[in-house]
């Protein structure tokens, strides 16, 4: 008879191998924290400042030797009591809204906050007689109030000159070019002459060019013969800084005409004479 097999020697190191995986791991786990603890601080700092950029302000993270540290960031633009834009606009707005609500106003000026910024409308009924450009004597008061308001801003204010698309052919004005240019630089002057600094407006003319409402109607006849008072928004206010006196419109479907876009402050020797009616 063969010899029965000899019975296997239990192996009492097998702990060894599970023993080595963990402090395997253990180690790898080390170094990856120590790599972690090492990260280039200026890199990390530049990419968090460029990733609040890109998101439009907010909380940037800084990484330190102790802590990660949160800090505020805002958006350019001068907001010193830590009001956002478009809170500032807002109230603006109401104040507006409450001077044309004390003076019986608000089915003559409208306001409108937007993209822009904060959009004061003055229809020409008020404002203007028929095919004229001379702000009238009466309403003179209630714009000059309207400007003192809206110059509580640091904001650039930009004035634009609109009219429906009817023909306009008289002594003063050949077409409706001049005559929203010659109302935008009037409305323009005369808050200069009332304390609004001159380096924060500009003067530009639309013409008929932009309808707010269809020009087939008497309706949006009338709406789109204003003059529009923009409170420019703080991101656009460099664009606007550096866009006085030149033309900003580079729209090519409106010709090459001029649309009297000049610097504040100068003479009109573009515009007719208008001070005579």
């Amino acid at each position: 008879m063969k010899k029965k097999k000899e019975e296997e020697h239990e192996n009492s190191e097998r702990w060894l191998l599970s023993y080595s995986d963990f402090m395997t791991l253990l180690m790898i786990l080390f170094v990856v924290l120590y790599a972690m603890s090492n990260v280039d601080k200026a890199k990390f700092s530049q990419l968090s400042q460029s990733m609040s950029i890109a998101m439009g302000g907010g909380k940037i993270m800084q990484g330190n030797e102790n802590s990660p540290n949160i800090s505020n960031s805002s958006p350019s633009g001068n907001s010193s009591d830590g009001k956002t834009e478009e809170s500032k606009m807002e109230d603006l707005k109401k104040k507006v809204d409450s001077y044309l609500q004390k003076n019986g106003m608000q089915s003559s000026v409208t306001t409108e906050v937007d993209e822009r910024g904060l959009v004061v409308s003055l229809k020409d009924t008020l404002f203007f007689e028929t095919g004229k450009a001379e702000v009238i004597e009466a309403s003179k008061v209630k714009l000059v109030e309207i400007g003192k308001i809206l110059n509580q801003l640091n904001n650039t204010m930009r004035i634009e000159g609109h009219t429906d698309n009817v023909p306009i052919h008289n002594e003063q004005f050949s077409d409706n070019w001049q005559l929203s240019s010659a109302r935008s630089l009037n409305v323009t002057e005369l808050l200069i002459a009332n304390g609004v600094p001159p380096k924060k407006l500009s003067s530009v003319a639309y013409g008929e060019y932009r309808p707010i409402l269809d020009n087939s109607t008497e309706e949006g006849r009338a709406r789109n013969r204003r003059v529009d008072i923009i409170v420019v928004s703080n991101k656009y206010n460099k664009i606007e800084n550096n866009s006085i006196g030149t033309n900003p419109l580079g729209d090519p479907s409106l010709g090459d005409k001029p649309i009297g876009d000049k610097p504040i402050g100068d003479s009109p020797a573009n515009v007719p004479d208008i001070s005579t009616k």
